[in-house]
């Protein structure tokens, strides 16, 4: 039975280990042997403090929640761009208000953090009034969320203010296709999104910062942890039946690539 597709580009971040036909992490195991108690704030300093950005995503909203499950390893933090985004998860302190193509505004959800798990991404409209019975549907970008607003720009200054605040680790979910300039994803309201994707990608590998690119296949709203993952590179997985993953499943690569 064929797994789910990815494709995971590491950069000086060997504690994921990758094989041809799937993943896995390597596991830290500490013996409770003469450990007696821990202070609450030594407990914290152990921790890693990660913020998610586009946290009110669907996949954003996952890998916000699944590092709030695993508080004994992480603080978690999200970043919002409306305050209705923000009450949509939860409306905890630890959510922050910022929009990523200004780039001081996103500057307070940043400071202190140690990693940084990027879930930002343009998103196409649908134009109304759509008949199946006469073509393809047309698709549009709202104004100021074209994909070079937001899959460039707004990356690069996440990128740029992770390095001034020393952030140790990056790690940035894109989409399979870049490989392909003429992929039909870029015609999607002309907004070449696969195309900025892939510079954002570029930026981050010579920033000179730890990271980890996730450029998943087809996004499924499925329940996680049910297939074997597969990874490959430079959207070889395209010309197989692996095309899709649930969202889930790539929550769960963005926190283990942490680990």
């Amino acid at each position: 039975m064929p797994g789910w597709g990815l494709h995971i580009e590491l950069h000086r971040t060997p504690i994921l280990l990758l094989t041809m036909n799937g993943c896995r992490h390597r596991r830290r195991d500490f013996g409770t042997e003469g450990v007696v108690s821990v202070s609450a704030g030594m407990a914290d300093l152990n921790k890693s403090t990660v913020l998610v950005t586009g946290a009110a995503g669907r996949t954003g909203q996952i890998v916000y929640k699944k590092l709030k499950e695993r508080s004994n390893q992480f603080i978690g933090r999200g970043l919002v761009r409306t305050a209705e985004s923000k009450q949509q998860i939860g409306g905890a302190d630890d959510v922050f208000v910022g929009d990523i193509r200004d780039a001081d505004s996103i500057v307070p959800a940043i400071e202190g953090i140690d990693a940084l798990i990027i879930l930002t991404s343009a998103v196409p409209r649908m134009k109304p009034g759509f008949d199946p019975t006469k073509g393809r549907p047309e698709f549009y970008f709202e104004d100021g969320a074209y994909p070079e607003q937001v899959d460039w720009i707004g990356q690069k200054n996440q990128i740029d203010a992770a390095k001034d605040a020393g952030v140790k680790q990056i790690v940035l979910v894109g989409s399979m296709g870049g490989t392909n300039p003429s992929h039909p994803l870029n015609n999607l309201g002309n907004g070449n999104i696969l195309i900025w994707k892939r510079k954002a990608e570029q930026y981050l590998a010579d920033s000179g910062i730890p990271y980890t690119i996730i450029r998943a296949g087809g996004l499924q709203d499925k329940e996680g942890g049910l297939r074997e993952l597969l990874v490959g590179k430079d959207d070889e997985l395209l010309k197989t039946e692996t095309r899709s993953i649930p969202r889930a499943d790539v929550a769960e690569v963005c926190i283990q690539a942490l680990m």
